[in-house]
C-alpha cells in the first residue's frame, strides 16, 4: 500500500459520471466541480436534501461515523440528474477509499458499495414512442 498525495477514482450510474480526488489529510472539505465550472461544497451542490448527501457518504459511515472528516475531496460530476449523480459519487468514494487503503475492501464490501448500478434508461425502438410504450391501437 502506498499512500499518495490523493487517491483517484471513477464511479458511474444512469447518465452520470463521476471522477473523485480523494485527498487523505484534511478536514472534511468536499467540493463540487460542475460542469459550468462553478465550485460548492457538496452538501449545498445537493440543495439541502439529505438523503443525497448522506447516501453519498454512504462509504465513510461503513468505516466510522466520522470518518469523512478526515478526508478532502475533489469531484468533477457530469450527466444525469441529482439521484444518480449521488450513487455515482457514492461509487467513487468507495473506490478510492479501497485505493488509498486495500484493507477496506473486506470491510466496504458486505455494504454493496463497491457495487456498479448496471441499470441504465432503455433504448427507443422503432414504432414505438419510447422504449415500451406503443401508440394506441385502434381496431377500425
Amino acid at each position: 500500500m502506498t499512500h499518495q498525495e490523493y487517491s483517484y477514482a471513477i464511479g458511474r450510474r444512469k447518465a452520470t459520471t463521476a471522477v473523485v480526488k480523494l485527498y487523505s489529510k484534511g478536514g472534511g472539505t468536499f467540493i463540487v466541480k460542475t460542469s459550468t465550472g462553478r465550485e460548492l461544497p457538496l452538501k449545498e451542490y445537493f440543495g439541502g436534501n439529505d438523503y443525497l448527501y448522506q447516501n453519498a457518504l454512504a462509504p465513510f459511515d461503513v468505516i466510522a461515523p466520522d470518518a469523512f472528516k478526515k478526508f478532502d475531496a475533489q469531484m468533477r460530476i457530469t450527466g444525469g440528474g441529482i439521484a444518480g449523480q449521488a450513487d455515482a459519487i457514492k461509487l467513487a468514494f468507495a473506490r478510492a477509499l479501497v485505493e488509498w487503503n486495500a484493507d477496506l475492501r473486506p470491510t466496504l464490501k458486505p455494504y454493496g458499495v463497491l457495487k456498479r448500478d448496471p441499470r441504465i434508461k432503455e433504448r427507443k425502438k422503432p414504432g414505438l414512442k419510447k422504449a415500451r410504450k406503443a401508440p394506441t391501437w385502434s381496431k377500425r
